[in-house]
């Protein structure tokens, strides 16, 4: 097992969504001691932004590229690497102004590229990150889960299913900005909540 954990929040240090992400690592790693792990920090190693030049990188033969649009699309071709590789993907998403943070958009989009994680056929889009378990620590300021302003799950169920990652779980910890007695309790709720998705897959 390769175990790929990509930590989304705008912080290196003292993030809640790391914090959850770990554990949910924690304890795959305990059921599977062998298992192979990458890290990919996002605040410390953030992602280039798609931009003009990047497209212009993406869309030029390879043949073709200058040395600076080789170097650019080298960067993407890390990450997917990365996820490739993985067969199971532990994403550690806050919520940002009802959104993901702009360096998870920016994984997402660098990730995200025809023909290689996903093509168009006659009978539509296929993802070609498939076969991989996905887990997903959701950490919010206060309650959102299974509201209507929770845009954050339906996206990545959206987007994760279009590359292929169709067998995804979501662990979450909300009310964090409502005082410490609530963040004990959401991180207890969330502990709970991983003991029960990771034995189920385990089983």
């Amino acid at each position: 097992m390769n175990i790929l954990q990509i930590n989304a929040s705008a912080r290196s240090e003292g993030a809640q969504s790391t914090r959850l992400a770990n554990s949910i690592t924690d304890r795959l790693r305990a059921q599977n001691p062998t298992a192979g792990f990458v890290l990919r920090d996002l605040a410390r190693n953030p992602m280039p932004v798609l931009d003009e030049a990047a497209l212009g990188a993406l869309f030029t033969p390879a043949e073709q590229r200058s040395a600076e649009q080789t170097a650019r699309v080298a960067i993407d071709d890390g990450a997917i690497a990365e996820i490739q590789a993985a067969d199971v993907v532990v994403l550690g998403v806050p919520m940002y102004n009802f959104s993901v943070s702009v360096q998870f958009k920016a994984w997402i989009d660098a990730i995200s590229r025809a023909k290689v994680t996903f093509r168009y056929t006659d009978k539509g889009p296929e993802g070609l990150l498939k076969d991989k378990q996905v887990y997903v620590a959701l950490t919010r300021g206060g309650m959102y889960r299974d509201t209507p302003t929770d845009h954050i799950v339906p996206y990545l169920k959206t987007m994760l299913g279009f590359l292929g990652m169709t067998d995804v779980r979501f662990v979450f910890a909300e009310g964090l900005g409502m005082g410490e007695e609530a963040v004990t309790k959401a991180f207890d709720a969330a502990r709970q909540e991983i003991e029960a998705v990771v034995e189920a897959v385990a089983a």
